[in-house]
């Protein structure tokens, strides 16, 4: 066998091999001295991209956006010290989320931990309780028993990543020095390693070191019968889907709804209020007509149904809150309880797809006694009838308005990725169901307001049609570093940010009573707008006064191909009465139509 003179980067091509083996096709690098070994071997990899990033941070959830859309493992590398650190708001994003990450961390060997060397930090375990695995490296060596277990370890971390419930893994590296790669006589960097043995070469044809099988989580025949013999007892029944990434789950939901005689409340970012599905049944203005005390308290449940994460409605949380008397069944192929309410009766563990297509072949259809469904969809219906008409004659710049208008200008097959705080809250109040097949997108995992450039321009990387993300001054403040991968990648993607100059979120919470303190401690108005961020980084800029022109540009900027960001000045003090004024019109019409 060839002597190898770096054992650094034996090891490190080694581990890379492994994981292009096991599946990975892409890398976001933050560049680092210690991390050297890694970041070579990934690109000089030819089944391997990679993306570069200065900030960790921004990397980090550029990673995170790119696995939303993949489900499947990204790589992160960064170097020692704090760099590692900045990795941790989008691991506990992708920990909540379930989103696949692999972080490779570089670090000092053991000899220097604990003695003061320089941007030297404690990186065992760095992120706690919000990775499913980490380990540390041992020091890279050259030997057969070593290099196997290389191997071993990154088919682990692959398939740990990417099983479900899907997550971040981490795996330290510690290295020294020389970090530079050694070169060879023919001027190469990596010269042959001639071997028969599989720890060097790996397994013939390209197979990986270790594979794992994998299927979906299975429901045992004695729950699905348990659970037929509910629903087939003429109990009025809900179904309810939170933010979940599956887009073959709305198909088969909402056919076992319309089986069942189930309304189902549907979250956009569940993928089921829109797309090319059977929509007869989905109900949209629940957080709407739910505020009203008689409605909510006459639509009483006795049997319900979840599926993903708790809804992103507060409206909707309190009704399931409320009704604890009901059979509530919580379907997840997690091992978590997404359940902030505490009113499940019980835990399925298995696939949702599964779950539904398995209930569904052994249920008739099932006619309810009352006028259940009906009911729903009437106040369903009078609710959509009423917001059409106010968003008709408002001519303001509403933030819920912006919803309404993207989902008549957003063609099929579009991306929308939307920010917390209120353009989430907006999203779910006021968008309308469609046939229209549009993925939403948001990072619902922690529900923080930073990273979410980085990953909606992360997830537009892997989208031939671009993508739309509509978010917040503060979110889009707290990110602008992420910018760059947009001028440096020429991403296409569309950015409207709603300019309310601060946290308009805040304006509907009883913060906004204590006028002494609020502005500063919760408005914190910051006086910027953002053309000036879009010339730093060479992107197209608009900024809009009213709808024609947000019409205008939106439509303008689906087909330019490259970044623009759209200005959507806002008033929180009249963004705050328009949402009042909506709900107020909504409660007159529905008790003047005697609805409850």
């Amino acid at each position: 066998m060839e002597s190898i003179r770096n054992s650094n980067y034996l090891f490190s091509v080694t581990f890379v091999d492994e994981l292009a083996r096991s599946g990975l096709k892409y890398a976001c690098i933050c560049p680092g001295s210690r991390s050297t070994p890694l970041t070579v071997a990934l690109w000089h990899h030819p089944q391997i991209k990679t993306w570069i990033h200065l900030d960790e941070r921004s990397g980090s959830y550029f990673a995170l956006g790119m696995a939303k859309v993949l489900q499947e493992p990204i790589v992160l590398v960064c170097t020692s010290g704090t760099a590692a650190a900045n990795f941790y708001p989008a691991v506990v994003e992708a920990f909540y989320s379930r989103v696949p990450l692999i972080l490779l961390t570089g670090d000092r060997p053991p000899e220097l931990w604990g003695w003061g060397a320089n941007q030297t930090i404690d990186q065992i375990r760095l992120y706690g309780s919000h990775v499913k695995w980490a380990v540390s490296m041992p020091v890279p060596e050259a030997t057969s028993p070593l290099l196997a277990f290389v191997r071993a370890q990154a088919s682990r971390a692959y398939s740990t990543a990417l099983e479900k419930p899907s997550g971040p893994v981490h795996l330290n590296f510690p290295f020294r020095e020389p970090l530079e790669p050694t070169r060879e006589l023919d001027g190469t960097i990596f010269g042959p390693v001639t071997s028969t043995d599989i720890a060097f070469g790996g397994r013939p044809e390209g197979d990986p070191f270790i594979r794992l099988g994998r299927s979906k989580r299975d429901i045992h025949s004695s729950d699905i019968i348990r659970i037929r013999s509910q629903v087939t007892s003429g109990k009025k029944g809900l179904i309810v889907c939170g933010p979940q990434l599956d887009g073959e789950f709305a198909s088969c939901v909402t056919q076992l709804a319309i089986r069942l005689g189930y309304p189902v409340l549907a979250d956009p970012l569940s993928q089921v209020r829109c797309g090319p599905h059977d929509t007869s049944s989905v109900i949209h203005g629940y957080d709407s007509f739910l505020r009203i005390p008689g409605i909510a308290s006459s639509l009483e449940p006795e049997l319900i149904i979840r599926f993903g994460a708790p809804p992103t409605s507060k409206v909707l949380g309190q009704y399931l809150e409320s009704h604890r008397m009901a059979h509530q069944i919580l379907v997840d192929d997690g091992i978590e309880w997404n359940d902030p309410f505490h009113a499940i009766s019980e835990v399925i563990h298995a696939a949702p797809n599964l779950f539904c297509s398995k209930l569904l072949s052994l249920v008739e259809e099932e006619n309810i006694s009352s006028n259940w469904l009906d009911r729903w969809m009437q106040l369903d219906t009078t609710s959509a009838q009423v917001v059409e008409q106010e968003m008709r004659d408002c001519n303001e710049m509403f933030e819920g308005k912006l919803f309404v208008e993207l989902s008549t200008i957003l063609p099929s097959g579009s991306t929308l990725f939307v920010g917390n705080s209120m353009p989430v809250r907006d999203l779910d109040m006021f968008l309308p169901t469609s046939r229209k097949e549009i993925r939403f997108l948001a990072n619902r995992g922690a529900s923080g307001i930073d990273g979410v450039l980085s990953t909606a321009l992360g997830a537009a990387t892997l989208l031939e049609s671009g993508l739309v993300l509509v978010v917040g001054d503060l979110s889009f403040y707290h990110d602008m570093n992420g910018l760059l991968a947009a001028k440096k990648y020429d991403i296409n993607a569309t950015i409207i940010v709603v300019n309310n100059d601060g946290g308009g979120i805040f304006s509907f919470l009883p913060q906004v009573n204590y006028p002494e303190f609020f502005e500063p401690f919760f408005g914190t108005p910051h006086g910027l707008t953002f053309e000036t961020t879009a010339q730093l980084y060479q992107l197209a800029y608009q900024k809009v006064a009213t709808w024609p022109e947000f019409r205008r540009e939106v439509k303008k900027s689906l087909g330019a191909g490259r970044t623009t960001v759209i200005e959507v000045p806002s008033n929180r003090e009249v963004n705050l009465e328009l949402h009042r004024r909506f709900g107020s019109r909504i409660t007159k019409v529905l008790q003047d139509e005697r609805n409850f």
